[in-house]
């Protein structure tokens, strides 16, 4: 079988809650392909700043946008980010597994994860600022996978 999962929010509850069911499908022998696009861009971000060259607006975006999965915010009650720093303290008292382990996760059982280019194009983000391991596209290769899969997600 086969699942797809577009992954528009930069929220980390729901980031969390699409790879915990990326991972929980690839554990069940399922061919996963995680389409990030738009906001949902900001998870595959590297932490640290890449110098490269963007229009104003461009470097505006990449400036509002958080910098990797653990500058995320939560969805609701974030408090100026006092929201999801509480979630992962009640994350780990819970022993639910933190973000940047599941996405390693999502890497070593083959979770397919493509970047979307137009989005990419759009929010001035180069792949050199993404993290390794990723494919890039546009919409007509995810909606490719789409047609093949018995289950389609947007988060």
């Amino acid at each position: 079988m086969k699942k797809t999962i577009i992954v528009f929010s930069g929220d980390l509850d729901r980031v969390i809650a699409a790879f915990i069911i990326a991972n929980g499908a690839a554990a069940m022998g399922d061919e996963v392909t995680m389409f990030f696009t738009f906001w949902g861009l900001s998870t595959l971000r590297r932490p640290e700043k890449v110098k490269v060259k963007k229009s104003f607006l461009q470097a505006l975006f990449g400036w509002m946008m958080p910098r990797g999965a653990d500058r995320l915010g939560i969805s609701k009650m974030n408090f100026g980010g006092l929201g999801a720093k509480m979630m992962k303290i009640v994350m780990k008292q819970q022993n639910v597994t933190p973000l940047a382990e599941l996405i390693e996760s999502a890497r070593e059982q083959g979770i397919k994860m493509i970047a979307c280019t137009m989005s990419m194009d759009v929010m001035g983000i180069r792949k050199e600022e993404l993290i390794d391991g990723l494919e890039f596209a546009g919409v007509a290769t995810y909606l490719a996978e789409a047609d093949e899969a018995n289950v389609n997600l947007f988060i």
